[in-house]
């Protein structure tokens, strides 16, 4: 029997709300893979739309959780970032990518920290810099058009987009050090969206797009995000695992869009799980 694949995923918890750990964990688990965290917060909720979280750092823990995994002798098949609060903790993760990185590990970044061309309000302005440093480390960036153009120092465009600006975007962030890059939020009509993709180990530019849909629900780049990665330890080249995250993310945005779930409580992927198993198997 083929050995199992295990991942690291290093993101905060929100208890409620779908994002980060509690998207990352199950979407991962479900394609087969072992899903490991080190938790870089506790919150009650995610951030956005909510007043009144709680929120507990983690940052302190984070190195001893890993001192004692070195008397296991684990390893990993990818490591797994998302939303990182400080530069303390960035530059925590940096030296957790020197343990455990090899000729065999995949490092997925996604650099979370900005939207609609603004940053979150909890980044200062040289947060990118920082981030930019630990995306050079990585094999995979995943950002939005807002994180790719704050990393780049480059304009931030509303779209719709022109395929020139979106290739310059890819290209940028594949001179920072990553093989594999997949830009999401691109669209070149009002009525369609999806991701972009640049490979630079074949040199070769994608896009696969689905219909829009109306609203802003959060957790959707952490939904993406775990299902591009699944795709990838599971063999897929990189086109077809942007395809297949962007397919599982926009069938969990039906759901929820018909439903009229609050946008606050994210998106039902779990209903897409057995789905997406299927075929990842």
């Amino acid at each position: 029997m083929e050995r199992q694949k295990r991942v690291l995923a290093i993101h905060d918890i929100s208890c409620f709300g779908r994002c980060s750990l509690t998207v990352a964990l199950p979407i991962i688990s479900a394609a087969g893979i072992e899903c490991t965290v080190i938790p870089t917060a506790v919150l009650s909720t995610h951030t956005g739309g909510f007043t009144g979280f709680t929120y507990r750092d983690l940052t302190e823990d984070i190195m001893p959780i890993v001192e004692h995994w070195k008397t296991l002798d684990i390893w990993y098949d990818a490591l797994y970032t998302g939303y990182l609060g400080s530069f303390e903790q960035i530059d925590i993760v940096s030296d957790i990518f020197d343990i455990y990185k090899n000729k065999d590990t995949l490092i997925l970044v996604d650099p979370v920290m900005a939207d609609n061309g603004k940053l979150y309000a909890s980044f200062s302005p040289d947060f990118p810099k920082g981030m930019a440093r630990l995306v050079s480390k990585a094999d995979a960036v995943v950002p939005n058009i807002t994180e790719a153009c704050f990393m780049l120092d480059k304009q931030y465009k509303e779209g719709p987009y022109d395929e020139r600006y979106i290739r310059d975007l890819l290209l940028g962030l594949a001179d920072m050090g990553p093989d594999k890059v997949v830009l999401t939020g691109v669209y070149y009509n009002e009525k369609e969206l999806g991701a972009a993709t640049y490979d630079k180990t074949v040199d070769q530019f994608g896009f696969y797009k689905r219909e829009r849909i109306e609203g802003y629900y959060h957790g959707t780049g952490d939904v993406f995000g775990s299902a591009l990665l699944a795709a990838m330890i599971k063999g897929k080249n990189l086109i077809d695992s942007a395809t297949v995250a962007v397919d599982f993310t926009v069938e969990s945005l039906i759901r929820s869009y018909k439903a009229k779930t609050d946008i606050r409580f994210g998106v039902n992927f779990e209903a897409g799980l057995e789905k997406l198993a299927k075929e990842l198997k």
